[in-house]
């Protein structure tokens, strides 16, 4: 089934479902069902200093031959890390194609846990910051870029409308966002995503409650009690952060927010049939008023599913990949001068 993109770069690749991946609950449930690629053998380890102490763990994968591509941040999920299913795929993809790929955890990620008694949020871009700062400046000469995947992609997105914050960010791709952080954890908790809901709010509890976060005990009761979403973040996530409840988190942090702020060149992918993020969220912006806001907003492909015809690579990936090259921020084999 043909899915062609509302797209303001019409020369991106349209999206065609791959059997027997139709329709939008198939399409985020592959990488489950199936499982995603194999991680990429070698890869750095590289620890990254927050003000108060903390470390954030990233890891890298380089090329095989060096090229003048900047170099690629990545920022998972809710819940996620670099082993993410679809941030190891992109990963994959992108340095076969002779980009460097950083893959940064965020504080209370898996493999931040170690070095981390903190936690992340959907908009806390000062981490990211001291994180981007804190970046080797043999790997940032060529700029950098930012993926943010689901929840990543919103902290990318404020990212980009707070300006940059006078780092070399040279562009920005956020794909599957919930962009109004307040709508997705509504439709995230209806009825026909009980399931969702349910291993969402696991995988949540599991990750803020590991021995080493930073946590007091009426904290840990919060997160363990915590029936479902909302509870979650108007109980713990709100006041742990100095938020006066859920809801003022969600609007302090809602990427809609800060969309008119953006300057750099910024590329927004996301499927209509999201179970997860209300189409609404998307169809009632006007995206002609943001001039430095590209979109391709496909009918079909679900939450960070993307699996489309053709090829075993999503969907989201390659036309990152096709993007950045419009942009001039493709890879060029270096060559030494005899």
């Amino acid at each position: 089934m043909s899915r062609e993109p509302t797209s303001s770069t019409p020369s991106l690749l349209p999206f065609r479902e791959r059997a027997p991946w139709f329709g939008g609950d198939l399409q985020t449930l592959r990488n489950i069902i199936i499982g995603g690629p194999p991680e990429l053998s070698g890869g750095e380890r590289l620890l990254l200093a927050m003000p108060d102490g903390d470390l954030l763990a990233a890891r890298l994968d380089r090329p095989a031959a060096e090229t003048n591509a900047p170099l690629i941040v990545l920022t998972h999920g809710l819940a996620g890390s670099e082993s993410s299913p679809h941030g190891v795929a992109t990963a994959r993809y992108l340095v076969s194609q002779g980009w460097p790929v950083l893959r940064l955890n965020l504080r209370g990620a898996a493999p931040s846990r170690a070095t981390s008694g903190g936690r992340y949020h959907a908009g806390k871009t000062e981490d990211l910051v001291a994180a981007l700062r804190g970046l080797p400046a043999e790997l940032v000469r060529r700029g950098i870029v930012l993926i943010g995947n689901s929840l990543g992609g919103n902290l990318v997105l404020k990212f980009v409308g707070e300006g940059g914050h006078g780092l070399p960010v040279h562009a920005a791709v956020a794909v599957s966002t919930p962009i109004d952080l307040a709508a997705s954890c509504a439709r995230l908790m209806a009825p026909r995503n009980f399931v969702y809901h349910r291993y969402m709010l696991n995988e949540m509890k599991r990750e803020a409650l590991a021995p080493s976060a930073a946590l007091t005990a009426a904290e840990r009761a919060a997160i363990a009690g915590a029936r479902n979403l909302y509870e979650f973040d108007d109980r713990f996530v709100a006041p742990h952060f100095g938020y006066r409840g859920a809801q003022d988190y969600y609007e302090s942090n809602a990427a809609k927010n800060f969309l008119a702020g953006a300057t750099l060149p910024t590329l927004i992918l996301h499927a209509l049939d999201d179970p997860w993020v209300p189409a609404e969220n998307y169809r009632s912006i006007d995206w002609s008023n943001l001039p430095a806001i590209e979109t391709a907003l496909t009918q079909g492909g679900g939450h960070m599913g993307f699996h489309g015809a053709g090829s075993l690579t999503p969907w989201h990936d390659r036309v990152t990949a096709q993007w950045l090259k419009q942009k001039g921020l493709g890879p060029q084999r270096m060559f030494e001068t005899k």
